[in-house]
């Protein structure tokens, strides 16, 4: 018996590439023929990159404007009064026919489209009789090795939701014999993922060539896959593989083996030249670097930012869907940190404020054990002497909206075209310029002007434009201050640019210039019209602007309005202080970062060895304390048992990477989704007078999406219904029908 797998992707594939190509020669039908596409540079190109592109954007996009953090123990949405998604999974109202969390990206179905197209790709890119054209071995292998990598990606993304899932290597014809499927085990994907990493990473480098498979990268490869991303996707497999959720006995990923491949990637990763980010910031910019580094958008070159492995180009909307005060049009609390999620952070003297052997007296979490270690700890002013993370990474009650150094002035911008070039330009009856783009690679450069000594420093204008464009650097002398993307403006639209760089480079602090180059593909036929260009700046004052979480303050606690916290707090990670509904200068969700390895290895490293022993030159505990010295937090101390090192160390991956989409799947790893979330709990303060206040906990509605069922998501029924049929074996998840 013969039938179509996956959505019928057997058929669709062609259809669905060839919708990605917007160059491709159609046929009356609108399909493109393999070989029309691989006979053709341009057509094989468009194909690779639809391919790369597939690796999918993070955040809220893929939850209906809701951070996966709801799904977690680390929020709770303020949508759950509603019939949102996030509603729907807190009821448990899940099933193999109907899964909130695929609605608007269905991972089982896209995830192998992607491996159809590279299957495809890789077959057809090395046969002569496919592809006809001429192409230098350099960029072939750049593409040959981009694509492994991006079906490794969509493999471990297959495992971390469904466990058990089918190896394909080769596009089966739609006349393929489905009854041989079989799920293969989580051993065997894995034994693929780290094949397709090594095969790319076989592949010889070639530094500086277009669309090479390279360690550098300039600041026009953004969404590039490199070979960081292939040595962060080996080291995430290794981890899920030896995690208590997928490891089976006899399997070859122990804890050992993942220890030594994180290792591995991670020593792969600082030869080359990656970092965990320490930039000082101005107070007025950002709290610390920690905040400084989830506002920005990343260079891919890594002058500056040499953190960051891969970033979604997504940018994070904080102040319009998630989390921020109701302030400038604000309109949805959206994901609100809970209770649990504040007590893992430390006080600056590094003790936990909880006992982690046993957080809470009660099983509502409303009776806090607090460790008794702890002397900096005052449950009467809870939020003093914390984790600087803490700040960074959340508004609590109390905590100003902005920071110290609000815009108190501006210095007015001309454009100066004798140094700018690959454009034109034009003024308008209203003063008004109109520039429009005839390179991929335009400049356009500012005269000098006065800048008022400050702490803050923003680059501001209104704008109109015929389109988005999506790749721009923001410089002055050869010093890039931000990389960003610029939206489509119909109307006059005000967009803000965080250029503080400039000044601490050493650009001057009384007269300075700036430029702007547009990398993208797209920019020739760019057309921008701009008005009241301008620097703002700050200096040095207090806010009287604070988040009031208390009964009857501005941002108080609800358990109806959607404008207003669950939980007493509201989330400040990736919000620029300086954003509104206007003006988006949020950060962007780093899909891969340094920090995330190190970890990885850590976790590897002291279930092998404990969290003193060395692993080729480095111990679990090394690897955690050069996290939390980034931080400002003291180091852990040496002789921890291999138990209590584990309490600290989940903590600690809790707290540095906190909203970063790792907590859903850490706790479905470790298999204490039943301990953690049945319920969140937040705080209900209360005004006493001027500066007193009464905190009492309060638990939220109970969650019914901790059963073990929910380890895994449901394979849909339609797809499991076929393949039971062909296969005569169940191909469903434990505990899904």
């Amino acid at each position: 018996m013969r039938n179509k797998f996956l959505y019928s992707i057997g058929m669709l594939v062609l259809l669905i590439a060839a919708g990605a190509c917007t160059d491709l020669e159609m046929q009356s039908d609108g399909r493109d023929t393999l070989s029309s596409i691989f006979a053709n540079y341009g057509k094989a190109r468009s194909y690779y990159q639809s391919i790369t592109s597939a690796v999918p954007q993070t955040g809220n996009s893929l939850y209906y404007n809701e951070q996966l953090a709801s799904y977690s123990d680390e929020a709770q949405d303020v949508t759950d009064i509603s019939s949102t998604m996030v509603a729907y999974w807190y009821a448990g109202n899940v099933s193999a026919i109907s899964n909130p969390m695929t609605m608007t990206f269905d991972p089982w179905y896209e995830y192998f489209v992607t491996i159809r197209r590279c299957n495809t790709f890789l077959q057809a890119i090395d046969d002569p009789e496919m592809t006809t054209f001429m192409i230098n071995d350099t960029e072939k292998n750049g593409w040959k090795g981009q694509v492994h990598v991006v079906r490794a990606f969509a493999y471990l993304q297959l495992m971390k939701r469904y466990g058990a899932v089918p190896v394909m290597d080769t596009p089966n014809e739609v006349n393929y014999d489905y009854s041989q499927s079989v799920r293969n085990s989580v051993e065997e994907v894995t034994d693929f993922i780290l094949a397709d990493c090594d095969a790319a990473l076989a592949l010889p480098e070639a530094e500086g060539q277009p669309a090479a498979f390279r360690w550098a990268l300039t600041n026009s490869d953004r969404m590039v896959i490199s070979r960081a991303f292939a040595q962060a996707v080996k080291s995430e497999a290794a981890l899920y593989a030896a995690s208590p959720l997928f490891y089976e006995s006899g399997s070859k990923y122990t804890w050992e083996k993942a220890a030594q491949i994180t290792r591995e990637a991670l020593q792969a990763c600082l030869d080359h030249g990656f970092e965990l980010y320490n930039t000082p910031v101005q107070p007025a910019v950002a709290q610390n670097p920690y905040a400084y580094y989830f506002i920005q958008q990343s260079d891919p070159s890594r002058q500056l930012d040499k953190e960051t492995i891969y970033e979604s180009t997504y940018q994070l909307r904080i102040w319009q869907n998630n989390g921020t005060p109701v302030w400038d049009g604000a309109t949805s609390a959206g994901s609100c940190p809970s209770q649990e999620l504040v007590d893992a952070y430390e006080t600056t003297d590094g003790e936990p404020v909880l006992d982690l052997d046993r957080p809470y007296l009660d099983a509502n979490h409303l009776q806090p054990n607090y460790n008794p270690a702890n002397t900096l700890y005052n449950p009467n002013d809870p939020y003093a002497n914390r984790d600087p993370r803490f700040y960074a990474s959340i508004y609590y009650n109390g905590s100003p909206r902005k920071l110290a150094g609000d815009v108190t002035g501006s210095s007015s911008v001309v454009w100066d075209f004798n140094y700018s070039s690959g454009l034109t330009s034009s003024v308008n009856d209203d003063g008004s310029v109109t520039i429009s783009l005839t390179n991929v690679e335009a400049d356009l450069e500012s005269d000098y002007f006065d800048v008022v000594q400050g702490n803050g420093l923003n680059l501001v204008f209104e704008y109109k434009s015929n389109k988005a464009i999506s790749d721009v650097a923001i410089y002055g002398a050869g010093v890039e201050a931000d990389r960003v993307s610029i939206p489509k403006a119909d109307d006059w639209t005000t967009i803000s640019f965080d250029v503080q760089t400039l000044r601490d480079a050493g650009l001057g602090s009384s007269s300075i210039w700036f430029g702007i180059k547009f990398y993208s593909q797209d920019a020739p036929g760019y057309e921008i019209t701009t008005r009241n260009v301008r620097f703002e700046y700050a200096i040095p004052s207090v806010s009287d602007m604070f988040v009031d979480t208390y009964v009857g303050g501005n941002c108080e606690i609800s358990s109806a309005d959607l404008r207003y916290t669950r939980t007493g707090y509201y989330l400040r990670k990736y919000n620029n202080h300086r954003s509104n509904v206007d003006v988006a200068a949020d950060g962007y969700m780093k899909l891969y970062r340094l920090a995330g390895l190190y970890l990885n290895f850590a976790e590897a490293a002291y279930n092998a060895a404990g969290p003193d022993a060395s692993v080729q030159g480095l111990s679990a505990r090394e690897a955690v304390n050069r996290i939390r010295t980034r931080a400002g937090m003291p180091e852990l101390p040496a002789g921890m048992s291999k138990d209590a090192f584990e309490k600290r160390y989940r903590n600690e991956r809790r707290v540095e990477m906190a909203f970063e989409e790792q907590r859903f799947f850490d706790v479905r790893r470790w298999k204490i989704l039943g301990e953690t979330d049945g319920f969140v709990t937040g705080m209900k303060i209360t005004k006493d007078g001027e500066d007193s206040f009464t905190y009492e906990r309060v638990k939220l509605n109970p969650r019914n999406c901790s059963n073990e069922k929910f380890l895994l998501f449901p394979i849909s029924w339609t797809e499991v219904t076929k393949m039971n049929a062909l296969t005569g074996t169940e191909w469903q998840n434990p505990g899904w029908e």
